[in-house]
């Protein structure tokens, strides 16, 4: 965020992460992601979600109503740090990578704002509205009713009000060095630059399958996926893609708890991944739920609403563990043995045809059918309005949600 200066032009003097209610990023993070030499200066900023936010308006309750199927009738507020609304810079950037978003459809653009440095009631019920309305009918959708609400605050509320430009970029895999690489920058102060970068990311991201597979396999990195939490990408990128009876199996040798905090932690392993119908029936019946609206979104998303299996094989979670919250265990050894050595794509073992995924953040697959109908492979959500608490709780720790790394 520039200002300008006596007799020295424009100068940055804050850069704020994006990151929602995630963890602030460490010394090293940041100067493998900025450099050293700029993480070495006094311009980097928190965004403290708690108490650094500033409601600029709402979005009204017939827009939540309607992009929750009437579950929720409630504003959604306009939230943002008060240094972006208030800090008096002559410029603001807003720079991210558009993909495809289990919550948002395709990331970035607003959501770098309202979510990525918003404030938790904003961004719970951003999840919870997501989560809801069906990712089947918001992955890979620049347009949706939640996107509508996010569009509805930029046009009312930032519009001649805060000097506000985007930098959005779509990053791919290079066909032949195999490495990731800038495929497109996209600059502007509206939404026709996220469209434009939106048309583009779905044809680097997006792998849409003209048969659907009985059998996928997804890799977690064990450094970067340490719980269901973060792992349960391997789910919402991987859904549309598998077949009807199908199965999903989850090499997740890093994968040693549910939450990345406890008290997450605590309520998966209460509640389990049970399906939206069943989950909807327990946050009405219970205030932990009301008041973690993120954690509902999560356990809706790490469902496949009994459409598919889902088999976790995870370094350090025990078969009691893994089956009590709501998945099928297999070992580890044994998976990694019998898959670990494919390609990603199409491959065989013993006789079957597999789809294999090395990394699930770098895309979306789907198949064309699922894609083109949307859905969410459920018979409703137990039908009427749901309690929401007002108090409600962060994720804390690594585990947050929204901005850049949700």
């Amino acid at each position: 965020m520039p200002n300008v200066e006596a007799n020295e032009g424009m100068k940055v003097t804050d850069v704020m992460p994006a990151l929602g209610t995630h963890a602030p990023m460490t010394e090293e993070q940041c100067k493998t992601m900025f450099g050293e030499e700029m993480c070495s200066s006094d311009i980097f900023r928190v965004h403290d979600w708690r108490n650094d936010v500033v409601t600029i308006g709402h979005a009204p309750p017939s827009m939540v109503s309607a992009a929750t199927q009437g579950m929720v009738s409630k504003p959604w507020p306009a939230q943002l740090n008060k240094l972006v609304w208030e800090g008096r810079h002559d410029l603001v950037f807003s720079i991210g990578q558009v993909v495809p978003h289990e919550v948002m459809g395709m990331a970035n653009y607003n959501k770098n704002l309202f979510v990525g440095v918003g404030g938790l009631d904003a961004i719970n019920l951003s999840h919870f509205i997501g989560a809801v309305y069906g990712m089947e009918n918001m992955m890979g959708k620049a347009s949706n009713p939640l996107k509508d609400i996010l569009n509805y605050a930029s046009e009312n509320f930032l519009e001649n009000k805060l000097p506000l430009f985007y930098i959005l970029t779509v990053m791919g895999t290079n066909a032949d060095s195999g490495e990731l690489e800038m495929k497109g920058l996209f600059f502007g102060n509206d939404i026709k630059c996220y469209l434009a970068a939106c048309e583009l990311s779905l044809s680097v991201n997006f792998t849409m399958l003209e048969e659907a597979p009985m059998k996928v396999v997804v890799h977690l990195d064990e450094d970067e996926f340490h719980s269901t939490w973060l792992g349960n990408k391997a789910i919402y990128r991987t859904r549309m893609a598998i077949a009807t009876g199908g199965e999903l199996i989850v090499l997740g040798p890093g994968v040693k708890r549910f939450g990345e905090d406890d008290g997450c932690d605590i309520l998966i392993r209460k509640y389990g991944y049970v399906g939206t119908p069943k989950i909807m029936e327990l946050m009405r019946e219970n205030e932990d739920l009301q008041n973690n609206l993120s954690v509902v979104a999560h356990l809706i998303h790490g469902s496949s609403e009994g459409r598919f299996d889902i088999t976790y094989c995870p370094g350090a979670l025990s078969q009691v563990e893994v089956e009590k919250a709501g998945f099928k265990y297999a070992d580890l050894d044994e998976m990694t043995a019998k898959y670990g050595h494919l390609k990603d794509g199409w491959g065989e073992v013993d006789g079957e045809k597999v789809f294999y995924i090395s990394n699930p953040a770098l895309g979306l697959w789907a198949h064309e059918s699922r894609f083109e109908k949307g859905g969410n492979g459920r018979e409703g959500s137990g039908g009427g309005e749901v309690p929401v608490g007002e108090n409600q709780v962060g994720v804390g720790g690594s585990g947050g949600v929204g901005g850049n790394r949700g």
